[in-house]
């Protein structure tokens, strides 16, 4: 029988060594329901005396001869698999955390991004004691060979939309490769993430590897970038935050990896099997209420199939209903908080002000309660490329369309943005589907398909939706140095 969340269930103090403490401040906020705009619980609200307590747990546990660092490769390992074993186990209790404080359906929570983040977990349970150095030869009398080492103390900073999930694409990583971790949730969504502390301690998690500060950005997050005992920054955000972020680092030359905002085109050829794009176009923008940074935001559809594509999604997307987030039935839950719920609503008012054409959707939505943050599922037409809703993101539901009139143009339009996150191509054609791809400058392009991921395969972006990769092999780079030895013989 699987453990199910209740109000005596949720962690909300700090976890730090391996307990949970109130904030050394005292201060405490609210994280609210947002399907109900009623306050779960008040979450211990984190301050630079507290990062330098995490700090000094943190490298205790990188020192020589600690708990952590003698622990041989294969032994972390099974401490990651028994962490992803739990999460699985207790994927109801953990799943309804989640929906209860972003808002997403449980269907996503528990049966998407739940699993998701204990399959990270496996897979890099499986990088532990692989993640090696090299012999390389030099010169007749030398021997020379590099050592792979941890970069040190992880801090880790990560967005509302996916609390659990984003934060294990950084936990797991940085603990296969013998690094400590201080991660630093979003103030709307804390809660899944101390309760995953629980797990890993549970599971036998040495104390101080882990720890979570929960707090302001400006706060919290930057006393993380400035304290010189953090070796490494591993930030998923916005672009604008994630610019100062970098240039604060800077002060202390902290090695820095930036997960950012996009702006997604999705493109659909003339021959593209409709009907399995439009339900892709759906997928792509509503998926997650379009909190997505990945989301799919731009509909790039061919001018000559342009009507019969649109009808398509249109009726699909009239058979979309916000519903209460905790039904096993919703699709479609409730937007993290009042602010952001209002941010998405002054793009859709900015979208109908210049011209766009509003084909569903379009205001706020009642799920008959006459609370909670709900936005219609919303699709604007004939949107041009330079409009605010086609060149800024927008993190909801709210899918702009724009007309192309061949492979160059949708290349053209696929590309102007200043974001490279992510993009998606419908064809029967495979050489054009191989070409596009090549073409579109993004991190993940995905044919005939779309928000698909798998931990064996890097995810990250391009101009400025930044720079490193959250998943596979590539993602052992950030969390690891190189260190070059030559032995004279």
């Amino acid at each position: 029988m699987t453990a199910v969340a209740t109000e005596k269930s949720f962690r909300n103090q700090l976890f730090i060594n391996g307990e949970f403490v109130d904030a050394k401040g005292g201060k405490t906020f609210p994280t609210i329901n947002p399907a109900t705009e009623e306050k779960i619980t008040d979450v211990a609200a984190g301050g630079p005396e507290d990062v330098d307590a995490a700090v000094r747990a943190a490298r205790a546990q990188m020192e020589p001869g600690s708990e952590w660092q003698k622990m041989k490769p294969r032994d972390r390992a099974k401490v990651l698999w028994r962490i992803a074993d739990m999460l699985s186990a207790r994927a109801e209790e953990i799943g309804r955390i989640e929906t209860l404080d972003n808002g997403k359906p449980i269907f996503e929570s528990q049966f998407v991004d739940t699993p998701a983040a204990a399959e990270c977990l496996y897979y890099f349970a499986g990088w532990s004691g692989k993640v090696a150095g090299e012999t390389i030869p030099i010169q007749d009398n030398a021997f020379a060979y590099t050592l792979r080492e941890p970069v040190g103390v992880v801090g880790a900073i990560v967005p509302w939309n996916f609390p659990l999930m984003l934060a294990v694409w950084k936990i797991a990583q940085a603990l296969a490769c013998g690094n400590t971790v201080i991660i630093k949730p979003a103030s709307n969504t804390s809660l899944s993430l101390l309760k995953f502390a629980e797990y890993a301690k549970e599971c036998g998690l040495p104390a101080g590897v882990l720890n979570v500060v929960p707090g302001r950005g400006s706060v919290v997050g930057n006393a993380m970038v400035d304290h010189p005992g953090i070796d490494a920054i591993a930030f998923t955000g916005s672009t604008e935050v994630g610019k100062e972020l970098m240039a604060r680092a800077a002060k202390t030359l902290k090695k820095v990896s930036l997960e950012l905002g996009g702006k997604s085109p999705n493109v659909v050829l003339a021959d593209a099997d409709l009907e399995a794009a439009s339900r892709g176009a759906l997928n792509a923008i509503f998926y997650g209420k379009g909190e997505v940074c990945a989301a799919g935001s731009r509909l790039l559809v061919d001018e000559s199939v342009h009507d019969e594509l649109m009808a398509k999604v249109s009726e699909r997307a009239a058979k979309m209903v916000a519903g209460d987030p905790l039904h096993p039935k919703t699709r479609l839950g409730a937007i993290v908080s009042k602010d952001q719920m209002d941010n998405v609503l002054r793009y859709i008012d900015a979208g109908k002000k210049e011209g766009a054409k509003l084909v569903a959707g379009g205001e706020r939505a009642d799920i008959g309660t006459g609370k909670g943050y709900f936005v219609k599922p919303t699709i604007f037409d004939d949107v041009d490329p330079n409009m605010k809703i086609a060149r800024e993101e927008i993190f909801g539901p709210v899918l702009a369309t724009i007309r192309f009139k061949d492979v160059d143009d949708a290349i053209a339009k696929a590309n102007a943005t200043v974001y490279g996150l992510a993009a998606a191509v419908w064809t029967r054609d495979v050489s054009k589907a191989h070409r596009i791809a090549r073409a579109i400058k993004a991190g993940t392009v995905w044919i005939n398909t779309y928000n698909l991921y798998d931990p064996a395969l890097p995810f990250g972006g391009f101009k400025e939706s930044g720079f490193g990769r959250d998943q596979g092999r590539d993602a052992l780079e950030k969390y690891t140095q190189t260190k070059s030895v030559w032995v004279n013989l």
